[in-house]
């Protein structure tokens, strides 16, 4: 596979990631406050099933990163891989098993403080990886225009 179609895949992963993530938010926080307690549970059922695309998203996001940048572990490339294990701890740690308890105790209408508890530390979580992932594609977008800028000088 070529460099720019191997770039074009790591983007588009990415993007779906990004936007994967920020889906989940903004349907959970909506959920939250204005629907009713089924809704809420169809909303947390629907995230945790398009759980797998996410980790799809961003194991190819990892992977063609790894095959586009081999061995470069330095500068803006360290930052961007540093990111990408702080949002991969926190996805398995903390967001995949929040996703798994919360989507059960939503469908059981198990809403009570510990359930709050939990909703509102994936909230958190979530923001800190959409964060992340935000911030790495900035610095993708500026490190493809300074290699535009060298190709051009040269």
């Amino acid at each position: 596979m070529n460099t720019k179609t191997l770039k074009k895949i790591h983007k588009t992963a990415a993007i779906f990631a990004f936007l994967f993530i920020t889906s989940f938010l903004t349907s959970t926080i909506v959920a939250d406050f204005f629907a009713t307690p089924q809704q809420i549970a169809h909303v947390k059922s629907s995230v945790l099933m398009f759980i797998p695309g996410l980790i799809l998203a961003m194991m190819i996001t990892g992977i063609s990163a790894a095959k586009l940048y081999p061995g470069v572990a330095k500068g803006p490339f360290k930052v961007k891989q540093t990111r990408m294990k702080i949002a991969a701890i926190n996805g398995v740690f903390i967001l995949l098993p929040a996703a798994i308890v919360l989507a059960k105790w939503s469908g059981l209408g198990q809403f009570n403080d510990l359930y709050w508890t939990v909703q509102i530390v994936e909230i958190i979580a979530g923001m800190v990886n959409l964060a992340m992932i935000g911030l790495n594609i900035r610095d993708g977008i500026r490190l493809g225009r300074n290699a535009n800028k060298e190709a051009i000088r040269y």
